[in-house]
């Protein structure tokens, strides 16, 4: 009886041996698959915050072009009109010497002073172009003239005037610009 005690014993030892080498290998199993859920949940909550992110830029980008588009709503509308407004302009400025025509033409005048006036308070502004530099951004060099007592580049005369549209070029102005050369003299 003494030697089926020991093997029972001994039976009970390899069991209880086996019994931890699988409960440490199931854990290990189960702390893996910790370490795998883990990381898929750190996965996730970051494509969570990125994709609310980007769902929040989205939003203000949509925002800042509504404002965009009610601020410049007019520009079409404003460019239509320069074409009219000034050639009602050159009309106005046409010098006469019947008395008549000319009172007519001071009327005419008025009306567009208001017409300028309406202009201006909806965001529309001439370009300030004669005598100035040439800018790229607001001109357009239609035409060029030597003349060596103006520095090169400065504006001559201006063919069609330029237009802001509140902070945008509405159109760009059309000008003479002054350009020659030291080096020989001559017109570049």
């Amino acid at each position: 009886m003494a030697e089926q005690e020991k093997e029972t014993v001994h039976i009970d030892e390899t069991e209880s041996t086996e019994t931890k080498a699988s409960k440490k290998e199931k854990k290990s199993k189960q702390q893996l698959k910790i370490e795998s859920l883990e990381a898929e949940i750190k996965s996730l909550n970051d494509k969570y915050l990125r994709t609310l992110a980007e769902s929040e830029n989205f939003k203000k980008r949509i925002q800042a072009e509504k404002v965009t588009d009610r601020k410049y709503a007019a520009s079409g509308f404003a460019t239509e009109l320069l074409t009219p407004y000034e050639q009602f302009s050159k009309i106005v400025e046409f010098p006469t010497d019947n008395e008549l025509l000319s009172n007519f033409l001071i009327g005419f005048k008025m009306i567009r002073d208001q017409f300028k006036d309406v202009l201006e308070k909806e965001g529309v502004v001439q370009i300030k172009s004669e005598g100035q530099m040439f800018d790229a951004k607001v001109h357009h060099a239609i035409e060029k003239e030597s003349n060596k007592e103006k520095p090169n580049g400065t504006i001559l005369e201006v063919l069609q005037n330029g237009y802001y549209f509140k902070d945008r070029v509405l159109r760009p102005a059309m000008v003479k610009i002054n350009e020659w050369s030291e080096e020989n003299g001559e017109d570049k």
